[in-house]
């Protein structure tokens, strides 16, 4: 009984919410000039301007209670001239002693704040948003795909000041319309909606009512009109930058290269230029991006490359322009992170190392130089969209000293990468037809680098239709890849991890040893029903072809492989009981190979409940049926793994409190005894006062894998392939503290120490991989079978068809990061950044007992290096 009151109430929410939305019609507001008056931003609102337009109010809550009376009432105005558009708004208190005023770095949306979103194209797809807390704190984001896509890295110039008076705080704002975009019109509509959040009480109210579950945010904006004579502003900025550095490491006797320390000076540009209204050119020449936080560290046993998070603010403002995704499931999977454009390609560490013999010195640069890049992206009033960018990176040469005597020896050859992009809105906005191609081009003059492609192309088209206001959609794409170079490097690429073409009991690809050139397909076909309802749902499928290959500019985790999914998902709409509110999914995926083999099956599963104290639970876990890998063995056949079973849970205190923190786990148990992983995780999140911020965020593992791949060892009877029992512990902590003196001055903390050990056992020879008989799929080795050198630390393996040796795996990692950084924006838009970063990674000694005293002592002894860097950036603007 207690269960069917409980969906009696839920789905009288989920009615109401809807009947509420169906009745809540498009919102108004009429804005005027300023003509010849003007307008001091100061937060106060005493300028008879104000007075020329109506406060617009009747807000809606949307969170806790979707639909309901806001508990503080909110106001504003809009006024413009030919160079700005001004916002004030009235954010009512009661209780202004109870307002709560948290710093925070810019984008950082901390405590109370209201914020203003223009549709400034009207094509309820994309938008602008900008924000400010009532302590002065701005951020701002651009809004794509309907409010799907936020991009906080957008840095527009535009100012706010805030008050607090007896009836609440105010918010001055004023924003250029250079920093808009806007068709030009004698009468143009804009669509625009206004934010508020009540930090104390975690309320979000708004003034044009979008609910809850509906399946966009942009489209269903409120209208601004009175917007008369107003012209687009073509925007011109230009910001260069000098650097200064200092690189000190330990000084090696006789290394002309490690002499202790090194001091180098470096200048560049960036700038912004509007081409036309429509159309904005940005470029930058000889970038830096030395203050950019660290890359966490991780360590990977597996075939497939880790996915590293784009930090650099040149290739992240604009993004979503030039993406072009893989998948874009909401159910994940395989293909979650696949992307025709990866911009950390671009400027990554040389692909070619250079042997050096005793006596020999090398000096191999870190990265490669990125010359110069542009992007140029526009979007008309007829809703034709497009992004173009290209990147040049340096011919790099690596330097070697032969007792005093140097040469050189190219280790990335100079290489041009090309995307473009092209979205065309259909049905204002409704549907959307899209292209995307991209090109990698190499100038390969050295013979080591012959193992790279020449040339690489992939390109694709993309299609979403959206019907019943955009409750349900069909979404997909269809993508073409083609690399051309040496038959080294095509036979290399069939060879590698993503790909494994020599695979024995895989009949349907081959080695091709004289190939110069690859081609292959992928895409996805996806239906879903995204709003409308509490209730959502997805089925797809997306392939890839063997011979899909797009990592020269893109980002493949493997081919070869037909996924299909399925994801039925619940959220609440209103507070229900003990509960502010309830999020749960379900989720199904099946693979396949394209020689029909089924690889995976399993089911997957999350809770997440938030209690009406904000107290966070969420929980979780999967069954994977089927689990035939065919790329385990790396090249070698499919092995059929056990079953596995994983749960896990997460608890998340409230994080408004000065003390918050988060505690979870997660195990997996894999069937026969053939594996356990365990993981544990805390943090804690510390803010004594408004202006600090403390974080600590450990974790421990351990994984148990008895089937861990170790090598491929050949004797008479061909290919051995050999697995352990691996035994893994690691250990990593996560340190940020954050000080912001003032909203434009802050210093910043960020540091990881890691540590991983790992040990195998048991080592075994595959003998029957896919046998129903887990025991059969292997030869367990007896101590009579393999010994151990201690000085040679050599396995060998004696067997009756030639003996085989390996060494040993056994492995010790350790590794710090950590960098300090100072950013002083003194003038909007121009920034002094102080930077002090240091890597510690050198093993002293083995670890013996995994002890926390025995990783510090280690990292404190390994020798550092340390980076000190001073850089002044200033932006000419009109």
């Amino acid at each position: 009984m207690k269960l069917l009151l409980l969906f009696i109430t839920l789905l009288s929410c989920a009615i109401g919410s809807r009947l509420y939305a169906q009745n809540k019609s498009h919102r108004n507001y009429t804005t005027n000039s300023l003509g010849d008056k003007s307008i001091t931003i100061d937060g106060k609102f005493d300028d008879s301007a104000w007075n020329e337009v109506e406060w617009a109010d009747d807000f809606t809550q949307r969170s806790p209670i979707d639909g309901a009376a806001p508990s503080q009432k909110t106001a504003f105005k809009v006024l413009y001239d030919t160079k700005y558009i001004y916002f004030a708004i009235k954010a009512f208190d009661s209780s202004p002693d109870s307002i709560v005023k948290r710093m925070s770095r810019r984008d950082g949306f901390e405590g109370d704040f209201v914020e203003v979103n223009i549709d400034s194209y009207h094509d309820k797809t994309n938008a602008f948003s900008f924000t400010v807390s009532v302590s002065g704190v701005i951020g701002d984001e651009a809004i794509s795909n309907n409010g799907r896509n936020w991009d906080s890295n957008w840095d527009p110039i535009w100012w706010a000041k805030t008050s607090i008076d007896e009836d609440g705080w105010n918010a001055e704002i004023r924003i250029p319309l250079s920093q808009l975009r806007f068709a030009k019109s004698d009468n143009m509509t804009w669509g625009l909606q206004v934010t508020r959040r009540l930090f104390r009480k975690e309320e979000r109210s708004y003034w044009q009512y979008i609910p809850k579950d509906s399946p966009g945010w942009v489209f269903l904006f409120g209208e601004l009109h009175g917007l008369q004579g107003i012209k687009p502003q073509k925007q011109l900025e230009i910001a260069p930058y000098v650097l200064g550095r200092n690189d000190r490491a330990p000084k090696e006797d006789g290394n002309p290269y490690k002499t202790g320390s090194e001091y180098s000076a470096n200048v560049g540009v960036d700038g912004k230029i509007g081409i036309t209204s429509d159309i904005t050119f940005d470029f930058t020449v000889n970038p830096d991006f030395g203050q950019v936080e660290a890359d966490p560290s991780q360590l990977n046993l597996s075939t497939f490359e880790i996915y590293l998070r784009e930090r650099r603010p040149f290739f992240i403002e604009g993004r979503n322009t030039l993406s072009f995704d893989g998948t874009k499931s909401n159910a994940g999977g395989s293909f979650s992170r696949d992307n025709l454009i990866y911009t950390r390609r671009i400027g990554k560490k040389p692909s070619y190392q250079p042997d050096v013999e005793d006596g020999q010195y090398l000096d191999q640069p870190k990265v490669v130089p990125i010359i110069g890049a542009y992007k140029l992206t526009g979007k008309n009033k007829k809703g034709f969209a497009f992004g173009v960018m290209q990147n040049f990176t340096a011919e790099t040469k690596a330097e070697i000293d032969t007792k005093g005597v140097k040469s050189n020896q190219i280790v990335e050859p100079f290489t041009s990468y090309l995307a473009v992009r092209a979205t065309q809105d259909i049905n204002e906005g409704n549907s959307v037809i899209g292209a995307a191609f991209t090109a990698t081009n190499r100038n390969i003059t050295s013979d080591n680098l012959n193992f790279l492609h020449k040339n690489a192309y992939s390109g694709g088209i993309d299609f979403l239709h959206q019907w019943n206001d955009r409750s349900y959609y069909l979404q997909g794409n269809l993508m073409i890849s083609h690399i051309e170079g040496s038959t080294e490097s095509i036979t290399s690429t069939q060879e590698s991890g993503r790909h494994f073409f020599q695979r024995p009991d895989a009949n349907y690809v081959s080695v091709d040893t004289t190939a110069t050139q690859m081609t292959g397909t992928g895409g996805y076909l996806k239906f879903g029903r995204g709003g409308g309802s509490p209730w959502q749902y997805e089925i797809g499928t997306t392939w890839r072809s063997p011979n899909f290959e797009i990592n020269d500019i893109g980002f493949l985790n493997h081919s070869d492989l037909i996924d299909q999914w399925a994801r039925v998902g619940f959220q609440t709409l209103q507070p229900v009981g003990v509960f502010r509110n309830i999020n749960a999914d379900l989720r199904e995926y099946m693979y396949f190979d394209y020689g029909g083999n089924n690889t995976y099956f399993g089911i997957h599963g999350r809770l997440i409940l938030e209690f009406n104290n904000f107290w966070e639970f969420a929980t979780g876990g999967a069954v994977q049926i089927k689990r035939l890998d065919n790329f385990m063995l790396r090249g070698g056949p499919a092995f059929l793994k056990p079953s596995k079973e994983e749960i896990w849970y997460n608890i998340e205190s409230d994080d408004r409190k000065k003390l918050s923190f988060n505690f979870g786990n997660e195990f997996a148990f894999t069937n026969n005894n053939a594996g356990f992983n365990a993981d544990a995780w805390v943090g804690v999140n510390y803010r004594p006062i408004n202006a600090v911020e403390l974080q600590l965020s450990p974790f421990i593992s351990y994984n148990r894998d008895n089937i861990q791949y170790v090598t491929t060892e050949q004797n008479n009877a061909g290919n051995n392939y050999i697995l352990s029992r691996l035994e893994q512990h690691t250990f990593g902590l996560t340190i940020r503290g954050n000080l912001i003196i003032r909203p434009n001055l802050s210093l910043q903390y960020y540091a990881q120490p890691f540590a991983s050990r790992g040990d195998y056992h048991d080592f075994k020879r595959v003998e029957t991989p896919k046998a129903s008989n887990y025991s059969d799929r292997f030869h367990q080795f007896s101590s009579d079978e393999i010994t151990y050198d201690d000085t040679s630390e050599q396995y060998t393996v004696i067997n009756q068809d030639g003996n085989y040796s390996f060494g040993k795996p056994d492995f010790d990692v350790i590794d710090f990061n950590s960098n300090l950084v100072l950013r002083w924006e003194y003038i909007p838009g121009c920034t002094f950044f102080a930077v002090w970063s240091q890597g510690r990674g050198d093993i002293i000694e083995p670890f013996r007992e995994f002890s926390f005293s025995e990783i510090v002592n280690n990292i404190a002894n390994s020798p550092s290096e340390d980076v000190f860097i001073m850089k002044l950036t200033y932006r000419f603007r009109k």
